[in-house]
């Protein structure tokens, strides 16, 4: 929701990606001033009904991108499944991409996005990069850390492009088997005490905004939950901020800043970032005054940031999964007190179908409602 806030002009919007985060783009674009054009892989994406126009084309097809920067005042995305050195050759002919292609790296690139990090002194996992299984340093790597989290570098996401092999042996053979796709990270395996995620906002000029820190949680690599606030003390909260824009501000993101934190023994370490609108933000639609991708679309268009404060003293959101047999939207809309958001995508075990949101004081009565919607919606993920 968005308080005190008249656009002037409207500003046009180009979105890379077509998902449910452009819908939600689009659903909040005329409150924020902007109309949006889309570039869909499919006329049946999620965002093409919410979009202003939407042009049919792959993310690294020049053409359907020139189209669409044709279309537009600034370019933006709902993915990082890009081609990095296109997006530069957009830049370069004066198209304006917020983020920029050397920002976006840090998110389409998981090795760049580590050594870059850790050489700024900000706490990532113990690491190495490789492009096959023979690297001098591997074994000595392996030796100072056991057995290992094996990723690919670029293309992975909710689980996917990630392993956790159980020995030595395994390793390797993953190794082996994940190099013949691209670069791989191996980073050592953490032992957890909460997964936290911090969603921030950085403007044109280097105006800075972050949203409350909060909790989430996962269930085979997929956020199932977020909570507001965050089941943490005041300086691990104090901490996240400033990590936050620290990172903004080191790689010159311009939009929505999302970072997944670990907490360690050790504190806080970085895991993931992504430059657009997060998972992890979707509960900021009903439970802060401006929603992630209101505040997304104002900075990409160069408008001032908008309130990042919270409305009520709790907030949950359940991603709901398709079950094993169709959901019922109707039932979780029918639960008072439960904010359904349909991607209006089609039923499959597995897909990521929505969103319910529950806004209140009670932390554990919200936690329960939350949960009761989304079972309503048919959700495939288990209460935890």
């Amino acid at each position: 929701m968005l308080n005190d806030f008249q656009p002037i002009e409207s500003i046009a919007v180009g979105v890379v990606g077509a998902g449910q985060l452009a819908r939600m783009m689009g659903e909040a674009a005329h409150g924020a001033g902007v109309t949006v054009t889309v570039l869909a892989s499919s006329p049946d994406d999620s965002a093409v009904a919410t979009s202003d126009a939407a042009i049919i084309g792959e993310p690294t097809d020049m053409a359907a991108l020139d189209q669409l920067c044709e279309a537009v005042d600034v370019v933006t995305f709902d993915h990082e499944l890009v081609d990095l050195e296109q997006i530069a050759a957009l830049e370069a002919r004066g198209v304006v991409v917020r983020p920029h292609a050397h920002a976006l790296r840090c998110a389409v690139d998981k090795g760049y996005q580590r050594k870059t990090f850790d050489g700024a002194g900000i706490a990532v996992p113990r690491f190495i990069v490789v492009t096959s299984v023979t690297d001098p340093l591997l074994n000595g790597f392996l030796d100072s850390v056991g057995t290992p989290v094996v990723k690919l570098a670029r293309g992975g996401y909710d689980g996917r492009g990630i392993r956790f092999p159980a020995s030595r042996a395994e390793t390797l053979e993953v190794i082996d088997e994940m190099t013949s796709f691209g670069t791989v990270v191996v980073e050592e395996r953490l032992n957890l005490r909460a997964e936290l995620a911090l969603v921030a906002v950085r403007g044109v000029h280097g105006e800075y905004a972050s949203y409350p820190l909060v909790t989430t949680v996962q269930s085979r690599g997929m956020c199932i939950e977020v909570r507001f606030p965050a089941e943490v003390d005041e300086s691990t909260a104090h901490e996240a901020t400033r990590l936050g824009r620290k990172i903004a501000t080191l790689i010159d993101a311009v939009g929505v800043v999302a970072i997944e934190f670990f907490l360690t023994d050790r504190g806080l370490i970085v895991n993931e970032i992504a430059l657009r609108p997060h998972n992890s933000g979707h509960w900021t639609i009903e439970g802060a005054r401006t929603s992630q991708f209101t505040n997304h679309l104002l900075a990409v268009s160069g408008r001032k940031l908008q309130s990042t404060e919270p409305v009520a003293s709790a907030v949950v959101m359940v991603n709901v999964v398709g079950s094993d047999e169709p959901s019922s939207l109707e039932a979780a809309q029918g639960i008072a007190g439960v904010h359904v958001h349909d991607y209006g995508k089609s039923w499959r075990p597995g897909r990521k179908l929505g969103h319910v949101t529950v806004v209140g004081d009670d932390p554990h009565a919200v936690h329960v409602t939350a949960w009761e919607g989304a079972r309503a919606y048919g959700t495939g993920t288990q209460e935890i």
